[in-house]
């Protein structure tokens, strides 16, 4: 599933993150339709990481999960490149922070899951 192009909800989950079910839980909550695509079975392509990060409005740099093993494995390093980074995250997919909520050209990062209401 591609990220949507309208106003279409779609949730990049991952189901073992305490964080994205909760995320999830909240939007069926509120009774939200919305799309889920499990970004570890299905990962983003560079053209759509580099997507996010406009509708994120930060550098990959700021949602990429330092503190896993994948992090060192990729051969990151703090002063890491947008590029590089951007790279990394799409051949390892678990570098990359979760849930993320995707309406139009916006998107939103599920910590605290709460913080994807304002793309409501």
């Amino acid at each position: 599933m591609a990220l949507p192009d309208d106003d279409r909800l779609l949730l990049l989950h991952n189901p073992r993150c305490s964080k994205s079910r909760a995320t999830r839980e909240l939007l069926e909550q509120k009774g939200l339709d919305f799309g889920e695509r499990l970004y570890l079975e299905e990962p983003l392509s560079r053209a759509e990481l580099q997507d996010l990060a406009k509708r994120l409005g930060r550098p990959a740099k700021e949602w990429v999960r330092r503190k896993e093993e994948a992090f060192g494995t990729a051969g990151l390093h703090p002063d890491a490149g947008e590029e590089e980074i951007v790279e990394a995250i799409a051949a390892h997919p678990i570098l990359m922070e979760r849930p993320i909520l995707v309406r139009g050209a916006r998107a939103a990062i599920g910590r605290p899951p709460e913080a994807v209401l304002e793309l409501l």
